[in-house]
């Protein structure tokens, strides 16, 4: 069985991402009485964070220790959840204020985890003798997290009810009445409850000792400058663009990642369009997440017996065939493409943490799987800028009332086409990446 660390990291995930109140995100915003607007405004302070603290954090985790940095993300998740779990509702500039130190602390919790529990859990098995059970691993936590997504899923949704909530506990033989205003605490509570965990998760993490903490006393004692960690940011950031295979690994990772995560996000409007019921949403998301019990396994596979090359062939191809029949909307067959593009975001995530794990050096480890947080974050912030520009254009060009449906319809064609663009780029960009450095892949 694996050691304690790698348990502990598989643990913290789980924790740290299975949020119970992720069905009714949107609406929980809503119902406390923020605007749309506000929480198009929230959800952008929130991205900013994550891009300005993603790299930064991760460089600290690998200067004064990785353990750190991962007990400072559960702490903030804590109290991230912990100020709206009693947040007064109404709408008032008070809600807006508390909400938008939810997401700054949410974006610096995220930017603080990120690298450091992939590092300390890789480190682990390094020092073990064991780097090649790095696949197993992700197998493994692909699965447990899909069992925690669609735990969280399934009872955040339904608590969130007050009509069901009602029901249930009429059942037990409680008669009590519940109101909205009580429920929608309720996704929260189990979140904080979860907050709780991962601190503790995190707590009974050891530091694995790397070449840096070997030469600099200081940063085993967790007095290391920030000078240091910008110093080791860029020397980081310097291998990156000096490692053909790395650069090429992050480059062709934010292409999948911002595309497909793009799509996602849109993807309760594109159920619509092909006839699926809101009331089926929340069990979408949760036979999404079941493909974490497949893809990680086959991708597995792939990774150990075949070249990188054929990993890149698996995904682009499910990528393309997904996007582009997305984009015929086909009434409840739509959902058979939806599966092949999350198939392939699945895939992408395995292969960039086993192949970037395996070129990186123990001391920088953290801070070059940052650099992915950051590039991931950069492609989407951008796709979605993009996206909006699209957007807009096709407004300016509908006669009368635009109809969102139909403008959402006429736009999606954009995705397909900009993957093809993009891909065709990226191979021509790695192609002379590698014959610079006189590497032939």
């Amino acid at each position: 069985m694996f050691c304690a660390n790698v348990r502990r990291f598989i643990a913290f995930r789980i924790f740290f991402n299975s949020r119970f109140y992720y069905p009714v995100f949107t609406i929980l915003f809503l119902d406390f009485g923020l605007t749309i607007a506000q929480f198009s405004i929230l959800n952008a302070v929130w991205a900013a964070v994550i891009v300005l603290a993603e790299v930064p954090s991760g460089a600290l985790a690998d200067v004064v220790g990785r353990k750190r940095l991962l007990v400072a993300a559960s702490v903030i998740m804590a109290v991230e959840i912990g100020i709206i779990c009693f947040a007064p509702a109404g709408g008032s500039p008070l809600v807006f204020y508390i909400f938008l130190a939810n997401r700054i602390l949410s974006g610096l919790a995220e930017a603080a985890a990120s690298g450091a529990d992939e590092a300390i859990a890789y480190d682990s098995l390094a020092e073990r003798g064991a780097k090649k059970q790095w696949g197993r691993v992700l197998e493994i936590l692909a699965r447990y997290q899909s069992v925690g997504h669609i735990v969280a899923m399934s009872i955040g949704a339904a608590i969130y009810d007050p009509v069901l909530v009602t029901k249930a506990v009429g059942f037990l033989g409680i008669n009590h009445q519940f109101s909205q205003s009580m429920t929608m605490r309720f996704p929260l509570y189990l979140t904080f409850i979860l907050a709780i965990l991962a601190v503790l998760t995190t707590l009974g993490m050891k530091d694995v000792k790397t070449s840096t903490s070997k030469k600099n006393g200081k940063a085993e004692s967790g007095k290391a400058s920030l000078g240091q960690a910008m110093g080791l940011t860029l020397k980081a950031g310097a291998w990156i663009f000096k490692t053909p295979f790395a650069l090429t690994i992050l480059l062709f990772g934010m292409m999948f990642d911002g595309l497909i995560r793009m799509v996602i996000t849109l993807s309760s409007q594109y159920y619509r369009m092909i006839e699926l019921p809101e009331s089926i949403f929340g069990l979408i998301g949760s036979l999404v997440a079941m493909l974490g019990f497949v893809v990680p396994k086959l991708a597995r596979n792939i990774a150990e017996k075949k070249n990188p090359s054929h990993a890149l062939a698996v995904t682009a191809l499910l990528t393309l065939t997904g996007l582009v029949s997305m984009n015929l909307f086909l009434p409840l067959a739509g959902m058979i493409p939806v599966m092949l593009t999350c198939c392939a975001m699945y895939f992408n995530g395995f292969f960039i943490s086993y192949y970037l794990n395996q070129v990186t050096a123990s001391e920088q480890r953290a801070t070059v799987l940052s650099f992915k947080g950051l590039t991931y974050n950069i492609s989407y912030g951008l796709l979605g800028i993009l996206y909006a520009l699209v957007l807009k254009t096709q407004r300016q060009t509908v006669s009368g009332t635009p109809n969102e449906d139909l403008i959402f319809m006429d736009t999606f064609f954009w995705f397909p086409l900009t993957f093809a663009v993009w891909f065709v780029l990226l191979m021509g960009v790695t192609r002379f990446i590698f014959t610079q450095s006189g590497i032939k892949k």
